[in-house]
């Protein structure tokens, strides 16, 4: 097992280019840089983890290649693929304890307008893609593909659904809803649309204001730590990645070998953001509460003045596990 230097000061290094792996580069900086996955892939030794463990363990040191990482994933090197992709791909391979920092769930409700009958059902995603292409107006706002994603949509019609229970097309009302909120959220700007007149994909230029803090429903914070930009076409473009540093509260521009520090990230009618990685916030409410604290110090304090007796064991056991969950917290806000 390898184990990772903790330094908020470490120098940054890149990754090198095998020909157009540029999309590849920016997603594993990314995942390095989520230091939740980084630790995680780092206590397994099977899946992808091992591959990726090594990686990072010689991006701590130097700028290094991928070549081991683009055998195991069957990469073509010198054709360009889609990072959103490819960063499926690495974490669906990686273990559970990975790939659940980035895993959520939905609840998707399907009502008969004729029976009022209910169908659910309850998808996973590794990340929400938002439409850009119908839109019209010229400033446009993650938090507006958000609103969209979550709109209850209408089936009337032509486009009425089927009931089972009324053997029938009808129309139906479906709402969306999250019922898990991963620790990262990840969200795919969907630049790219099959064009059938062309039979090609174009891809979208919309300006998109990209907001630094989002809140989720149900009443959920995130804020921004990451993103993904793409320049040109589909198959060839270039992409970096563009990270915040948490320990040291600074921005980085991630280009294949070259890492350059930045100024604070204003994405303000951005024509190139294609993926957003926004870190959960904890809730007010998730905090231990200050008679939480109190009764830990009278815990303490009576435990100080009593026996070690295997009930007293028991309460200090508590106590530990109480502390810890303060001292992240506080370490948090």
């Amino acid at each position: 097992m390898m184990h990772f230097r903790t330094n908020a000061a470490v120098q940054h290094h890149g990754l090198r280019n095998q020909g157009a792996t540029c999309y590849l580069n920016s997603v594993l900086q990314v995942l390095f840089m989520t230091r939740e996955f980084r630790e995680a892939v780092d206590r397994h030794t099977h899946y992808l983890d091992r591959h990726l463990g090594d990686l990072f363990n010689e991006l701590q040191r130097h700028t290094t290649f991928t070549h081991t990482l683009t055998h195991q994933l069957s990469i073509r090197v010198w054709e360009q693929e889609d990072a959103a992709e490819y960063f499926v791909e690495i974490v669906t391979r990686s273990s559970p304890e990975a790939s659940q920092i980035f895993r959520g769930q939905l609840i998707h409700k399907t009502k008969c307008s004729k029976c009022n009958t209910v169908k659910k059902t309850e998808p996973h995603f590794w990340l929400l893609p938002l439409a850009l292409m119908d839109s019209n107006s010229k400033t446009y706002s993650v938090v507006d593909g958000i609103r969209e994603f979550f709109r209850d949509s209408h089936f009337r019609g032509l486009d009425q659904m089927y009931c089972e229970e009324c053997d029938d097309k009808v129309d139906a009302t479906v709402t969306c809803e999250v019922k898990h909120h991963p620790e990262v959220l990840v969200l795919l700007l969907k630049r790219f649309d099959f064009d059938y007149h062309y039979m090609r994909y174009v891809k979208s230029h919309q300006a998109v204001d990209v907001n630094l803090s989002l809140h989720i429903p149900e009443n959920q914070t995130y804020e921004l730590y990451a993103a993904v930009d793409h320049v040109g076409d589909l198959r060839g473009g270039h992409y970096t990645a563009t990270i915040k540093n948490q320990d040291e509260d600074q921005w980085y521009n991630f280009n294949d070998e070259r890492v350059t520090r930045i100024r604070p990230i204003r994405l303000e009618k951005t024509k190139n953001a294609y993926l957003l990685f926004y870190k959960k916030k904890q809730k007010m409410s998730d905090a231990p509460k200050e008679c939480e604290i109190i009764k830990i110090e009278n815990q303490c304090r009576y435990m100080k003045n009593g026996t070690f007796t295997p009930k007293n064991m028991c309460l200090l056991f508590r106590v530990v596990i109480i502390l810890s969950i303060v001292v992240v917290t506080l370490s948090r806000t």
